[in-house]
């Protein structure tokens, strides 16, 4: 029986796409294993999930720190616990150059618009003010600049009448849920591969199409 692949989880808040990523592996729906857990903020909600699910959970505190000097001690502590992919699930701070070259195509991250539309954020306000019709989710790899890596999977949520951010935000989260899970299980898998900056899944590879 082959070992599952190993995940880290990047959150600075509630990491409700943490949830949904531990429930989708006791679920059975995606084949791999939380091996760290780490947040920058000691208040974030999701650290404290991450204890009382017995995951590996650390507290690598940002404040007052250089950038450089904070993502040195979390790459550190990610190769540690042998990762083969880096989560980030509401993570509340750009990664350095040094970061996103340490995991080269194996960090995800995802982002409540159809990228490249309204990066940033408040992705929902600038949907719902821009008057889109579609909007949704978008699960893509990490590179140095603001959500703006290859694109693995999107969701498409309907932006109903009336709908304004609250709304529309609760709408999109659901989907996240959804497609965070499917997308790490694509990358891991194996059915993801990139030409030139897109990333194509594979033809005849389990998990893709």
């Amino acid at each position: 029986m082959t070992q599952s692949k190993k995940i880290g989880i990047l959150l600075s808040g509630r990491g409700s796409n943490f949830e949904a990523i531990a429930n989708a592996i006791k679920a059975g729906r995606l084949d791999a294993e939380i091996a760290v857990v780490i947040s920058n903020r000691a208040d974030a909600p999701g650290l404290e999930t991450a204890r009382k699910r017995d995951l590996n959970a650390k507290l690598i505190p940002s404040k007052g720190r250089t950038r450089e000097e904070h993502d040195a001690e979390v790459i550190a502590a990610l190769k540690e616990a042998q990762v083969d992919l880096v989560c980030l699930a509401g993570y509340m701070r750009l990664l350095s150059p040094e970061f996103v070259c340490a995991f080269p195509h194996r960090i995800l991250n995802i982002h409540p618009s159809l990228l490249p539309a309204f990066p940033g954020l408040d992705a929902q306000k600038q949907a719902v003010e821009y008057g889109v019709k579609v909007s949704g989710c978008t699960v893509h790899f990490v590179d140095e600049h603001l959500d703006h890596g290859p694109i693995v999977l999107q969701k498409t949520v309907p932006v109903l009448e009336g709908d304004d951010e609250h709304s529309l935000s609760a709408r999109i989260l659901e989907q996240e849920h959804i497609a965070y899970s499917e997308a790490i299980q694509l990358v891991l898998s194996g059915a993801v591969e990139m030409q030139g900056r897109k990333a194509v899944r594979k033809k005849n590879v389990a998990g893709g199409k």
